[in-house]
C-alpha cells in the first residue's frame, strides 16, 4: 500500500527541515505555487511549475537571518493536505524579529503536488480546505 498524502507531506517537511529543499521534482507539470491567500503579499502571486516554486522558496528564505520553520500540525482533507506552520527569524532588510503562523494547502494528485496555496490565516486555510473543527 502506498503512502497517504499526509505521510508524503510529513516526509517533505522533514526533508525541507534537514536540507532546505522541498524536492519539487514530485510536482505535476502544471504545478502552481499560489500566494493569492497570503494577505499583503506584495510580490508575484502565482509561481508556475516546479521551477517557479523553487524560485519562490529561494527568494523567501534568502530574506531572513536565523530562519526556522516548524510544522505545528498537518490535516488531510480529501485530496488536500493542510500544513499549519510557524516561522521564526529576523528580516535581513529591517532587522525585525518575526514569529508567525501561516498555512499551506497542498492539492495532491496521485502522490504528486498539483498546487500549493499559502495562507496568512491558518484558520481560513483549514476552513477553505474543509477540515472539520
Amino acid at each position: 500500500m502506498g503512502e497517504s498524502n499526509v505521510e508524503i507531506m510529513e516526509r517533505a517537511y522533514e526533508r525541507f527541515k534537514a536540507t532546505g529543499a522541498l524536492k519539487l521534482a514530485l510536482a505535476d507539470p502544471g504545478f502552481v505555487w499560489d500566494m493569492t491567500n497570503f494577505a499583503g503579499w506584495p510580490e508575484q502571486l502565482l509561481y508556475e511549475g516546479s521551477d517557479g516554486g523553487e524560485r519562490f522558496l529561494a527568494e523567501w528564505t534568502a530574506a531572513w537571518d536565523d530562519w526556522q520553520l516548524e510544522l505545528d500540525s498537518i490535516h488531510e482533507a480529501g485530496e488536500k493536505v493542510v500544513a499549519v506552520l510557524r516561522q521564526r527569524g529576523r528580516s535581513k532588510s529591517t532587522g525585525l524579529e518575526v514569529d508567525m503562523a501561516f498555512a499551506q494547502v497542498w492539492t495532491m494528485r496521485g502522490g504528486r503536488y498539483a498546487r500549493m496555496e499559502m495562507y496568512s490565516d491558518p484558520e481560513r486555510a483549514l476552513a477553505d480546505a474543509g477540515v472539520p473543527k
